[in-house]
């Protein structure tokens, strides 16, 4: 077996970090040597429930100083994410940072460029990126089975307290900027850099919060446009998350998102499909195995990240583009 990697995690204030956690202490290929939660109540919650209880809390300092550490998950709240994992950059450590990565193009642009210059290796925190269901769609794409693409819809949403709706209204893209940023990101690996960005964000619920809670954003491209929604209110909401995508030989539909379901047209029989719409297999997966999997990989040396400081930064500026935040650079 591989030599584990040495972990920790800063922040438990993301709605990921205890699925995260969850997924490195049951991993061989990590050992999970630390915890490091500054703000006091949620490192009270956190001490004595699943999957933190037994990590060894510390200080971040403590933390970034634990003899072989080698990467930190920060999993702390959106506004906390880019200050802590520049603490960890600083201190030459792999990171693993959660989404969306803050509301500064500049500060992660910096970041990056001290990622790259240092040859260290910063994953970001995009659930589908090994998704089998978007897996497969990539391929088709890329053996030229769908044909050019041509028109995108992908829709994410859910129902979300009332309690747990304050905290998003902290930044003004409300659900694109924390649910609709996945499937930002995931448009960008099938159809690359948008050329315009407009953004629609609505506040239609009952409740009196300002979130924006109804929120559409429309890419375009040169041959191509694509819509992304989220909205905080859809009854069911993840069994009709989907991604859809028209191209001149054929039609992708996954839905939902998660377990993945896969219905494909064509216009003639084309790698083993066969003509017209038909059902495909694709294997079902757990949240966030697949990318501690590659992180462990690129961190010992066997291979390459899979996605690039640059498809990031890519990201980052099209999630705030179809938020209708600022772009600070």
């Amino acid at each position: 077996m591989p030599k584990r990697v040495k972990i920790g995690m800063i922040g438990t204030g993301h709605g990921h970090a205890r699925g995260k956690m969850s997924v490195l202490r049951a991993s061989d290929d990590y050992e999970v040597v630390g915890l490091a939660e500054p703000d006091e109540g949620q490192r009270a919650r956190n001490a004595e429930t699943e999957p933190f209880k037994g990590v060894p809390l510390m200080t971040v300092e403590q933390l970034l100083n634990q003899p072989g550490l080698q990467a930190v998950a920060v999993e702390g709240r959106v506004h906390e994410l880019l200050p802590a994992a520049r603490a960890c950059i600083d201190a030459h450590k792999h990171v693993h940072l959660d989404k969306p990565p803050g509301d500064s193009l500049e500060t992660f642009r910096g970041l990056l460029d001290d990622v790259d210059r240092k040859h260290l290796v910063l994953q970001m925190g995009y659930m589908f990126r090994y998704n089998p269901g978007f897996n497969l769609l990539r391929k088709l794409l890329a053996d030229g089975v769908l044909g050019d693409a041509y028109q995108c819809t992908g829709v994410m949403s859910k129902v979300i307290t009332a309690a747990r709706r304050q905290p998003l209204g902290r930044f003004s893209g409300g659900l694109m900027f924390e649910l609709g940023c996945h499937l930002i990101d995931i448009l960008v690996v099938m159809m690359g850099t948008p050329k315009k960005i407009t953004p629609f964000l609505r506040h239609d619920a009952a409740i009196d919060d300002g979130l924006a809670d109804n929120t559409l954003a429309v890419f375009e491209f040169d041959r191509a446009y694509a819509t992304i929604e989220s909205s905080a209110m859809e009854v069911s909401g993840f069994a009709r998350r989907q991604f859809v995508l028209c191209g001149s030989h054929g039609v992708y539909d996954l839905r939902p998102l998660e377990s993945p379901e896969v219905r494909m047209a064509l216009d003639a029989p084309r790698a083993g499909y066969r003509e017209g719409y038909q059902p495909v297999e694709v294997p079902d997966y757990n949240r966030y195995v697949a990318d501690f999997i590659d992180l462990a990989r690129c961190i010992r040396g066997e291979k390459a990240p899979d996605y690039t400081t640059q498809h990031d930064l890519i990201v980052q500026r099209a999630v705030l583009q179809a938020c209708g935040m600022p772009i600070d650079s």
